[in-house]
């Protein structure tokens, strides 16, 4: 029997002991346990099992952590982590208390640069590269990015940058035709092209660059890579190697169904298939009340746009893409792109929606200042993952967008509490604004068992409008969205909830100032509860108002403190944050 080898591998300087001949034996093995914990323990999977074998040969010819290794997002990081002394903790990976999902500088000396957002590894590379050459230095620094990051802009800022140096830098390009979603665009057509061979080398636009362009080869065959980069690390300058992959490699069902497989839950580790969760009698996804709802207002306004940067089925924009391509666009991974496109369209009267995740919004801030904003164009942008996301933590969450769109004249800040008033709000927009607007729903599901939007009327919703849900004689909490029903399960448990009244504010900006005037008339104790940074939030916009009106009452708020929330599940995050229904009612009951 032949002995395993990736039990004796714990870092890179084991893994050199290697002979060649026996890496592929190790790339099988490594495949297999990473299919092995993220069956049981979920995660990103296809991403990782696609470059095994360009993982170990990174870290058989470099000499890390001394050469300098940035993965790009860092989905397809797991074989790199097992290899760099985290294998026997690997099956903590994205657990509270373990190790990250994504590379993190502060988790281990190889991981270089901390990721989780894509496009950035030649930028980060490069000023490594270049730091390195100005301390007299003789490092490596290598980028791998994929080909649906790369056709990002900041991913050619750094190129072009690059291009111009003499900096020891390799950009390897890992090609498997696929992001989360299927890539899309000029640069991927290009790209297929190229693999065809039907674009020839004088051609090559990378060449024309002034890098020194290698490939396309086959990232699966290991002693190839191994060679190539052998020869790459004597060559001078700016370098780019354009490798082929496939996306959930050596787990047939992975491999044909790419998309399911990023991040499938909980697999079968021999046969692939996923481990079907019951969800009858569940409510639905807030991303799929948006998606279903959107269609059915297509249906009705021929010049209603959806419009995502690269996450059709995490955002469920696939339906409308599907109903009406035409009218439907996946830009790629570019978020500035998707705010000034939508802009653009909004100028000639179409109604646009701009569905981002809260996270990847902070990329196109400019964007929606500059050319929304400021012109006053009413676009619908749509903030899905608003909030604590859970497992893929700090680079993830969406907590920053109430803070970082309050501030913006013009911007109206919607969070609905629930499924209803997520469809009501998208109603409301498509029949015509005269301000942009940011709607914000959480991850995951919503709190009404087999909610059906077909099956329900659309209902205008007054701008600015708040809402009384519970009175009460001595307290009043204000909450908004949908974090708000944890403060309703909470005073549904305590003795004294006669004593508190319950606001939802849908709307952050604008405040309902009547409603607010009444309120601090009312209440000498004010509380605030958001899932959002209590630095600039919700709760920072009441203290603003009682300060402008001089009241004078007590208030708390409540939401996400002034620090960086690391994984976990979403109930263990609000619980560290103590916004989770058990620390509401310990502090209600204490009124």
């Amino acid at each position: 029997m032949t002995e395993k080898l990736l039990q004796h591998i714990n870092n890179p300087t084991d893994l050199r002991k290697l002979e060649a001949k026996q890496l592929p034996q190790l790339a099988k093995e490594l495949r297999d346990f990473i299919i092995e914990i993220v069956s049981v323990k979920e995660g990103h999977l296809g991403a990782s099992l696609g470059v095994v074998e360009l993982t170990i040969a990174l870290h058989y010819v470099f000499d890390t952590p001394n050469d300098l290794l940035v993965w790009d997002v860092g989905h397809q990081a797991y074989g790199h982590k097992i290899l760099t002394e985290r294998k026997d903790t690997f099956h903590t990976n994205r657990q509270l208390g373990g190790i990250s999902g994504f590379p993190k500088r502060s988790e281990s000396i190889y991981d270089t640069f901390g990721v989780g957002h894509s496009s950035t590894s030649i930028s980060a590379a490069l000023g490594m590269a270049i730091s390195s050459q100005l301390n007299g230095e003789n490092k490596h620094h290598i980028a791998v990015i994929g080909d649906a990051s790369i056709a990002s802009g900041m991913a050619f800022e750094g190129l072009n940058h690059a291009g111009v140096t003499n900096a020891n830098l390799l950009v390897i390009l890992n090609d498997n035709a696929i992001g989360i979603d299927p890539s899309v665009g000029a640069l991927k057509n290009y790209l297929t092209s190229v693999k065809e061979g039907k674009n020839p080398k004088q051609n090559n636009m990378i060449k024309s660059l002034n890098f020194d362009y290698s490939g396309p080869i086959d990232g699966h065959d290991i002693f190839a890579v191994i060679q190539e980069l052998e020869r790459l690390k004597k060559v001078k300058g700016p370098k780019f190697l354009h490798i082929i992959t496939t996306k959930g490699k050596g787990l047939q069902l992975a491999e044909e169904d790419q998309v399911k497989y990023h991040a499938p839950g909980k697999f079968d580790k021999t046969t692939g298939e996923i481990h079907i969760k019951q969800e009858d009698d569940l409510a639905p996804k807030f991303q799929d009340v948006f998606g279903i709802t959107l269609v059915e207002l297509a249906k009705k306004n021929p010049k209603i746009i959806g419009i995502t940067p690269a996450m059709p089925s995490g955002s469920s924009m696939k339906f409308m893409m599907d109903v009406f391509p035409e009218r439907a666009f996946d830009v790629g991974i570019a978020e500035q792109h998707a705010v000034t496109l939508s802009a653009g369209m909004a100028t000639q009267g179409m109604v646009v929606f701009c569905n981002i995740y809260s996270t990847f919004l902070q990329r196109a801030y400019d964007q929606i200042i500059h050319d929304v904003a400021l012109q006053n164009l009413p676009v619908i942008f749509c903030l899905d993952r608003a909030g604590l996301v859970g497992e893929d933590g700090a680079t993830h969450h969406g907590i920053f967008d109430i803070a970082y769109l309050r501030c913006i004249p013009n911007m109206i800040i919607y969070a609905p509490k629930d499924e209803i008033d997520l469809q009501n709000i998208l109603y409301t927009a498509s029949i015509g604004l005269n301000n942009p607007i940011a709607i914000r729903y959480p991850r995951g599901r919503g709190k009404i068992p087999n909610f059906k939007v077909l099956n329900s009327k659309f209902q205008k919703i007054e701008i600015g409008k708040a809402h009384l849900l519970k009175s009460g004689t001595k307290t009043a909490i204000l909450s908004t969205g949908f974090i708000g029903n944890n403060a309703s399960l909470a005073l549904n448990e305590i003795s004294n909830s006669s004593e508190i009244a319950h606001y939802d504010f849908g709307f952050i900006k604008p405040l309902d100032e009547n409603l607010l005037h009444q309120i601090f008339k009312s209440f000498e104790t004010i509380i605030t509860l958001e899932d959002g940074t209590k630095k600039g939030g919700f709760g920072s916009s009441i203290i603003e108002f009682a300060s402008e009106n001089n009241y004078k009452s007590n208030i708390k708020t409540l939401g996400i403190p002034d620090k960086f929330i690391e994984h976990g599940t979403v109930d263990e995050l609000q619980k560290i944050c103590k916004i989770d229904v058990e620390s509401l009612k310990l502090l209600f009951s204490k009124i």
